[in-house]
């Protein structure tokens, strides 16, 4: 019966529909990329370990391939770059704390020599009382005169200062290039294209440690005069201290003998 007959074109659509209704893509799954990706990290830490260990754990660095030994020396010149740049860090850290220990120094000795200043304004005035006091006291009293003691000379300005001769070194290290900003302009190389082997990539890194070593070398330079001149100032304080405090000695006694003259003038 032709009802129950089924036809070739039948056939054909059945074969076509199994085939094509849900069309199978020839692209790679996109899950795929992720464990692709996963896999690489994988491969990556384990060669990474690998390389901090020197290979003792893959049969030593004679076993190596010529590709696993190219990347390692790759790894280890990034490895000593990252070492230089750490100590130079550290080191630009130590020239910040030693630039702001400095200008707190020269901020004292302003402080120390302003205070001699203020003591050297009451001599000046203490001789107008004690001339006044002298002249007092009547006729028949007895010319009154202040007990004898050295001049007061204030403050000592000494021209050769080496904080004064060098000023504040934050200023100091703008004119000289040695901020973050210029040095960055001072040690500028012509960047070299992109590197294509392992050769080109370690001399690169090369090239980043001379740079760095150059700066580190230049900042323990600064950070010697800093420690010089730290040693000087404090030494420039310490004998400023001692001359304030006998200048303050010799007023304490004037004070004292002006007092004794007061109260006897108002005992009268």
């Amino acid at each position: 019966m032709f009802g129950l007959k089924k036809s070739p074109l039948h056939r054909f659509s059945k074969h076509n529909s199994a085939d094509s209704g849900f069309p199978v893509s020839n692209h790679a799954n996109p899950f795929n990329s992720d464990d692709e990706l996963d896999k690489k990290k994988i491969r990556e830490a384990s060669a990474r370990t690998s390389y901090k260990n020197d290979f003792r754990d893959s049969g030593g660095l004679e076993n190596q391939t010529v590709q696993e030994l190219e990347n390692y020396a790759v790894y280890k010149a990034e490895e000593t770059t990252k070492s230089v740049n750490g100590c130079l860090k550290i080191a630009e850290e130590m020239r910040e704390d030693a630039t702001k220990t400095l200008v707190t120094l020269h901020q004292q000795g302003e402080q120390i020599t302003r205070t001699h200043m203020v003591a050297a304004d009451m001599d000046h005035d203490l001789s107008r009382g004690e001339k006044l006091l002298g002249s007092l006291g009547g006729m028949f009293s007895k010319t009154w005169k202040p007990k004898k003691t050295r001049p007061i000379t204030g403050p000592l300005i000494s021209r050769d200062d080496p904080v004064h001769r060098k000023g504040n070194h934050l200023e100091q290290r703008e004119r000289l290039g040695l901020t973050s900003a210029s040095k960055e302009s001072s040690h500028t190389r012509k960047q070299p294209s992109e590197p294509t082997n392992a050769l080109q990539k370690v001399e690169v890194e090369k090239v980043k440690q001379d740079d760095a070593l150059a700066d580190l070398s230049n900042i323990l330079g600064e950070l010697k005069d800093m420690a010089i001149d730290m040693g000087s100032e404090i030494e420039r304080q310490n004998k400023a201290l001692d001359h304030v405090e006998d200048d303050v000695e010799v007023l304490n006694i004037r004070v004292k003998g002006a007092n004794q003259r007061t109260r006897r003038l108002l005992g009268k």
